[in-house]
């Protein structure tokens, strides 16, 4: 019960904007709602770009989440109709609701530096270009086009050609995964 009180209110601190709350999330539900569609997708790949999309969509549809549910709940509700979206579009159905294609955007507001970022910046440019090269490949071109090439989120969002939602929850993990590599070491 207090585990559910403090996601809670990390919720509600998430729907005023506040970076710490969707971090939090992030940090809280990756592995449940990615080991989820790893074994629905059994592919690395795409169990990792559907659990972004997951996120994605769960972000910008905060004020929808009905608090008489488990906040697991609805973000794996979300992952398995965006895996079974993806299927449809797969095979080539169009059984797709208009009604997500005019969904209502809220932003991920990103106005403070996070301790990530604070963590990225202090490093000497080779060692952190070390760590950088042991992520992921999509990991490590979020990282460069927003700190090396200092894109914004919508430049980096038309590069990649994907959602801007997805790319602020990409460079979110990318952050949190490089930030932990460098304090292991």
């Amino acid at each position: 019960m207090e585990k559910q009180l403090e996601i809670t209110g990390h919720i509600q601190d998430a729907k005023k904007g506040k970076q710490a709350a969707f971090s939090y999330l992030l940090n809280t539900f990756w592995s449940q709602v990615y080991s989820f569609q790893l074994k629905r997708t059994q592919d690395d790949y795409e169990a990792e770009e559907i659990t972004i999309q997951t996120f994605s969509r769960a972000f910008s549809n905060l004020e929808q989440y009905d608090n008489s549910h488990k906040f697991s709940t609805w973000l794996l509700a979300i992952s398995k109709n965006l895996h079974i979206d993806r299927l449809r579009k797969e095979k080539g159905e169009s059984h797709i609701e208009s009604s997500k294609k005019t969904e209502k955007l809220n932003h991920v507001i990103d106005e403070n530096p996070t301790p990530e970022d604070a963590l990225i910046k202090k490093q000497h440019h080779d060692e952190l270009t070390h760590f950088i090269s042991q992520l992921k490949p999509p990991y490590q071109e979020v990282i460069n086009l927003r700190y090396f090439q200092e894109m914004s989120y919508k430049e980096i969002a038309l590069h990649l050609k994907e959602p801007m939602n997805n790319v602020k929850v990409k460079l979110l993990r990318a952050r949190r995964l490089l930030a932990d590599l460098i304090q292991k070491n």
